[in-house]
């Protein structure tokens, strides 16, 4: 605490844990924590993880995807080289921004501002299944996402390790005869013509999720109005 204060309008709040104790210097309180303190810091656990959660739920899902342009919007205090000061980028309520902090550090560390990159996931296709390598599947999209550098899709398996991924929106752009992109994903590939496809993704075995990347997205990804594709489940 002493190296790493907290900003100045955020004391106030830190002070509330004085009395417990967690803010003294020395031995710690945890070593031999009185059973008053186990309770309180159980129960506070409990109620506190429940808290995310039910925020966590509450971004919005559409076909299958679950986006939050405006996860990282809470800071108030520290800007970095090229971040945007603005206030359609921080959160004015700073109690508010706590909660949202919580839900963005449980989803992903070191998260990035929407105006730079939007992260986009599903773990089911159009059906409302889980996406599993036992079956084949096909994302085809009108046209590009509308962003500004480029977008790319990966496949993770449920342990968070990365199986693969297609850097789609920073090449040339290959999918359906009418020129529009498609990313097929599957683990067994017996058409010569789509194992040979430059979009394509190895799926492991069991259960999976997708992960769409959009750098330098445009408004209709930030304000919710562009709807990326459901998963089509082709065999």
């Amino acid at each position: 605490m002493a190296d790493f204060p907290p900003s100045a309008p955020d004391q106030a709040y830190q002070d509330r844990f004085q009395p417990l104790g967690l803010l003294e210097e020395g031995p710690s309180p945890y070593t031999r924590a009185d059973p008053a303190l186990v309770r309180a810091l159980t129960g506070g656990l409990a109620r506190g993880r429940a808290w995310v959660e039910e925020a966590s739920r509450a971004a919005a899902a559409r076909g299958g995807w679950v986006m939050d342009p405006h996860l990282f919007d809470y800071n108030l205090d520290h800007y970095g080289v090229g971040t945007i000061d603005s206030p359609q980028w921080r959160i004015a309520d700073r109690e508010a921004s706590y909660r949202t902090r919580a839900v963005a550090a449980r989803g992903s560390l070191w998260g990035v501002h929407g105006y730079e990159a939007v992260y986009a996931h599903t773990l089911s296709d159009a059906g409302g299944e889980r996406l599993n390598g036992a079956h084949s599947y096909v994302l085809r999209f009108e046209g590009p996402p509308p962003v500004g550098v480029g977008w790319s899709l990966a496949v993770y398996d449920l342990a968070g390790q990365r199986i693969g991924e297609a850097l789609v929106g920073r090449g040339p752009v290959y999918g359906e005869e009418d020129g529009s992109p498609a990313v097929r994903i599957g683990r067994v590939w017996p058409d010569a013509a789509e194992s040979a496809d430059a979009n394509r993704l190895s799926a492991p075995d069991g259960d999976f999720r997708l992960v769409l990347r959009l750098c330098a997205p445009g408004a209709g990804i930030l304000d919710g109005t562009y709807a990326i594709p459901a998963v089509e489940r082709t065999r």
